[in-house]
């Protein structure tokens, strides 16, 4: 049976949709189906495959309002196994057409009871609001990316507060499955400190795999490419490599 990964953090810019987009690549080339489920208005996921996110058709705003349509959203990649079910600006109306609706936590959850993939990956919008809900109510798991800087800390707790929120009231068997950091430094004290702290806190939910700052990973989103397709011998490739492995190792273990 597929697992569904939510990829969560209320904070920009700390490697959501990179982890997704590159964890889902490594996956599908390997072998797996993999659906890329772009769940934030912003529509970065999109874009990093590729895709024009204001010339989409169907998209993810549509499958929320509507759960039976999800077959016509997905499209394919140019990588074999792996498809996408993409987002624009529009989404964010759905937060407010969606407030006064009868089990609208449960409206992705609907959709995705339609996809038949080994994983189903979600990049959630940096935000707390209707939209995460919905993505956290959907998933097996959690991965929380943490950058590795002075605030990286702030406002974890409240994330892993509304996971546990979550647990309780709408999906009792999410399961954090791991914190990853991202954008580390090794020449930047600080960088160390932030891990520290993170093995003092999380000790094994923290994944072994740290993503590094790395200049080809953030130039890949800029062509609509993972970075296997744009630089498969960097060290941000081998470090998704690493932690997609990671991940599935531990998912069999728990299946």
């Amino acid at each position: 049976m597929g697992k569904t990964i939510a990829v969560i953090n209320q904070k920009g810019g700390v490697g959501k949709t990179t982890t997704a987009v590159n964890v889902g690549t490594y996956l599908a080339e390997i072998g797996r189906t993999v659906l890329v489920v772009d769940f934030d208005p912003q529509g970065n996921a999109t874009s990093g495959l590729g895709l024009d996110k204001n010339d989409l058709g169907t998209s993810a705003y549509e499958v929320l309002l509507d759960p039976a349509i999800l077959v016509d959203a997905i499209h394919e990649t140019r990588t074999p196994n792996l498809f996408l079910l993409p987002a624009n600006s529009s989404l964010a109306a759905a937060e407010v057409e969606l407030v006064n609706s009868p089990m609208r936590e449960f409206r992705l959850k609907q959709s995705l009871q339609l996809a038949h993939y080994d994983y189903i990956i979600i990049d959630c919008p940096p935000a707390l609001g209707l939209l995460t809900i919905n993505t956290l109510a959907a998933a097996n798991y959690a991965i929380i990316p943490v950058q590795a800087e002075y605030y990286a800390l702030e406002g974890l707790g409240q994330l892993l507060s509304v996971i546990q929120r979550v647990r309780e009231t709408v999906n009792p068997d999410l399961e954090l499955l791991g914190i990853i950091l991202t954008m580390y430094d090794k020449r930047i004290s600080l960088a160390d400190q932030v891990m520290t702290e993170l093995k003092k806190h999380f000790k094994d939910k923290l994944f072994q795999t740290v993503i590094p700052r790395n200049v080809r990973l953030a130039e890949a989103p800029g062509f609509g490419l993972s970075i296997f397709d744009h630089d498969k011998w960097s060290k941000g490739a081998r470090a998704y490599k690493q932690l997609a492995k990671e991940i599935e190792s531990y998912v069999r273990k728990t299946d």
